[in-house]
């Protein structure tokens, strides 16, 4: 059904907040999120007070005299989005789907704030630089790619690492799951991946719910939690030094894999945690799609993508998050550099000429049983990235 100048529109539930420079619209069905300018909301009132459009458009003209106002392209930017129920009192058929429940409704709101609030925060924050002055201090603690491996053979050094990453990794996204409860918002966990690693992630969608100021602690929730996490395994290390070898060790890998993700988080270039941080505190949204398209106009070859509009008030912000975007590179390619790579060469120098013993013989099956995890991992991966770009496919 066309919509016309004459029409009249009745839009889905809608709550409409005011946020740092334009307002947040969410749809109350679906749970999404927009975000929409002065211009669009007084539209959107207009609308809902069962006003044709001929007249909206008059009424914004002459409020808005600066601004180009187009009621029927916006209509149909309405409809695109699924936030129209009916035109001339014709019910719209949506192919849109209401999002599935979320959870950990049954985390105590108290439990959240007593993990997060004003003084747990300054605690988090102190522990975070005794961290940093630790590792400056005892050059001996920083983490180093070989102290991956904590057993002789290693094939028990994979199954160890990826226990241990889960746990780690949980508890990161335990501390945005009791975050979310501390401001008595729902969510929930889910898999996915960034780069090579796989990963947990919490919907922190309903965050938009909450003024601008109170989302950035929900985003660096994890990162406390992290602080927490290498604080007790550098103390260990200096507190325990005459443990049996197992035990530092573990406390090692510990501090290896909780350092890497804390470095990974200024990877901004993959969306972490630190980049909606940032996005949040410029109060610039989309700033990594703005942030591509600058990249690649400076580029010799060009792209046949459809570029993203920019506006003049937020090209300062792009150009700012541009440089932390390579500098996210940057620091992702030092990680390869310094861990990953020689991470598996040793591991494969190591292994490989196991291969070539008798088959009656340990190295021999320690070779060829860490051989198939790691074509295991990379399976993993593969799957996992097909998944991904056949749902982008589907879009």
């Amino acid at each position: 059904m066309s919509i016309m100048l004459r029409s009249i529109l009745s839009l889905v539930p809608l709550e409409i907040r005011k946020d740092k420079k334009h307002y947040i619209v969410e749809d109350t069905d679906s749970r999404e999120f927009f975000e929409m300018n002065e211009v669009s909301i007084e539209a959107i009132y207009l609308i809902q007070q069962s006003f044709q459009l001929s007249e909206i458009e008059r009424q914004l003209k002459g409020k808005y005299p600066d601004e180009e106002v187009n009621i029927l392209d916006f209509a149909e930017q309405l409809l695109d989005l699924n936030l129209i129920r009916e035109i001339d009192g014709v019910k719209i058929e949506t192919n849109s789907k209401k999002k599935e429940t979320l959870g950990f409704l049954w985390i105590s709101p108290k439990i959240g704030k007593f993990f997060f609030n004003t003084y747990a925060y300054f605690i988090y924050s102190l522990l975070f630089v005794i961290n940093v002055i630790l590792l400056g201090c005892h050059p001996s603690l920083f983490p180093h790619y070989k102290d991956l491996f904590v057993f002789n053979f290693m094939v028990f050094n994979i199954p160890l690492l990826a226990g241990l990453t889960i746990i780690l990794v949980f508890i990161h996204e335990f501390g945005h799951i009791l975050a979310m409860r501390a401001n008595n918002l729902p969510t929930k966990l889910g898999i996915g991946h960034r780069l090579f690693l796989v990963v947990f992630e919490t919907d922190m969608e309903a965050v938009w719910k909450l003024p601008s100021k109170n989302r950035n602690g929900l985003y660096l929730a994890g990162i406390c939690f992290d602080s927490v996490i290498l604080s007790i395994a550098l103390f260990s290390q200096l507190i325990f030094k005459n443990e049996p070898g197992v035990f530092l060790g573990i406390m090692k890998i510990i501090v290896l894999d909780t350092f890497i993700r804390m470095v990974y988080q200024c990877c901004v270039f993959m969306k972490t945690d630190l980049y909606y941080l940032i996005e949040n505190v410029l109060g610039c949204f989309n700033l990594m799609e703005s942030a591509q398209q600058l990249i690649k106009k400076q580029l010799p070859f060009k792209f046949s993508q459809k570029a993203e509009v920019i506006f003049e008030s937020e090209k300062k912000m792009v150009l700012l998050y541009s440089v932390f975007y390579f500098i996210g590179v940057f620091l992702s390619v030092s990680l390869y550099a310094i861990f990953y790579i020689p991470q598996l060469l040793y591991a494969l120098k190591t292994v490989l000429p196991g291969l070539e013993k008798p088959l009656t013989s340990l190295p021999f099956w320690d070779a060829a049983l860490f051989s198939l995890q790691i074509l295991i991992v990379f399976m993993l991966l593969l799957i996992s990235w097909r998944k991904k770009y056949l749902r982008k496919s589907h879009m």
